[in-house]
């Protein structure tokens, strides 16, 4: 049974009513309620927190003072000022004596996870990704932390000091291993013509080895090095482990190079894998700004497995805000493993638990659920001595 808290703001916001949701309930485990009835908020018998910026109870209270971006209606370029705190970073700092919290940490955990920032100009890859070193999270060096969080165990300390009989009921960890399948072989099953070009290839390179390679798995002498599947299974049901295949089910592009999607042997691979694994859309790098494209994927994947298919990452992690989301979400998928950078470890949205989207132009919380990821093992090469 979750403890009951109320808190009291000067006037309640959507972004107010996601981010307090989101910190009280989803990571701390309590039942959260919000007034600006300041005669309700007295005769309340139970923990309460301030959200104003002054005290209405004291002693009897916890006051955090906000900073006015859960107030606030639009995009705005705000001008962050960021102060150490529990050895990190935070910022939208406020000055008060009446609270023990040097900063707004729901302005703060707000702007991190609706990914404020990427709704403002930021440089770009040559995918049009946002690069990490131009987030504030790799700016004030708090990327490998998820600041969010530690903030929310913060707040809990306080909250216990003030009213010790709360109960919070926390989450415990839980590994999720998400695979994405951009090829699934690496010789085998790619077609006559793909397969002929791959041995011009190898001629014009003069690649003896490669094509020695390429020959001794077509004739099955060799297994292809990309066939590691009977291996993941033992090692997912050895833990005990329920993974994500995310599959690339589209037509060959220049960045699309999977298996032909008719391909018997391409489809029964995705049978077998969804025997054991839950198995969803790796989005083409083609699609992401064609929902049409993006239908014609999933309703494909879905009549292979003969399952609804609800789940998402994005090929090469493409995302434009709000437009990647919303093209999923009238899709009818529900979780996406898409938060997260392709050339650095950390936490893009300052966060390690799974959170609703908050669509920040149309100001809603949506039922997209987002799980972050913190490492990709491809990232990893990209540190190799």
């Amino acid at each position: 049974m979750k403890s009951e808290l109320l808190l009291y703001c000067q006037k309640i916001t959507p972004r107010l009513q996601y981010i307090t949701g989101l910190i009280m309930t989803d990571i701390l485990g309590l039942n959260i309620s919000l007034t600006n009835n300041e005669e309700e908020y007295k005769a309340f018998d139970g923990a309460r927190i301030c959200y104003h910026s002054y005290q209405i109870i004291p002693g009897e209270e916890l006051v955090i003072i906000p900073s006015g971006l859960l107030s606030e209606k639009g995009i705005n370029s705000h001008r962050l000022s960021f102060i150490d705190f529990d050895s990190s970073r935070a910022f939208f700092p406020v000055y008060s004596k009446i609270s023990p919290l040097p900063f707004d940490l729901f302005s703060a955990s707000f702007y991190l996870v609706s990914r404020y920032e990427e709704y403002l100009p930021y440089m770009k890859d040559e995918h049009g990704r946002m690069l990490a070193n131009s987030g504030i999270a790799m700016q004030q060096g708090f990327l490998q932390v998820p600041v969010v969080n530690r903030w929310a165990f913060y707040l809990k300390s306080l909250l216990m000091e003030v009213f010790p009989s709360l109960k919070f009921n926390t989450g415990k960890f839980r590994f999720q291993p998400t695979i994405d399948i951009d090829s699934a072989w690496a010789y085998r099953n790619k077609g006559l013509i793909r397969t002929i070009g791959g041995y011009l290839k190898d001629l014009k390179n003069f690649d003896v080895a490669e094509m020695k390679k390429r020959s001794r798995v077509l004739i099955q002498l060799d297994k292809d090095p990309f066939d590691t599947y009977e291996l993941m299974q033992e090692i997912h049901q050895s833990y005990n482990l329920r993974p994500v295949f995310f599959i690339l089910f589209a037509d060959y592009a220049l960045n699309d190079k999977n298996v032909p999607v008719n391909n018997d042997g391409f489809q029964r691979l995705i049978k077998s894998l969804a025997d054991y694994a839950k198995v969803g859309i790796h989005p083409s790098y083609a699609s992401n700004k064609n929902p049409v494209l993006l239908a014609n994927e999933i309703k494909r994947l879905s009549s292979v497995v003969r399952a609804e298919i609800t789940s998402s990452r994005q090929h090469f992690l493409i995302m434009s805000f709000p437009e990647t989301y919303r093209n999923l979400i009238n899709l009818d998928i529900t979780d996406d493993f898409t938060m997260g950078f392709a050339g650095q470890p950390g936490f893009r949205a300052g966060i390690c638990t799974s959170f609703k989207w908050y669509d920040l132009e149309a100001e809603i919380s949506t039922d997209l659920t987002i799980h972050p990821f913190a490492l990709m093992e491809g990232t990893l090469g990209l540190f190799a001595p």
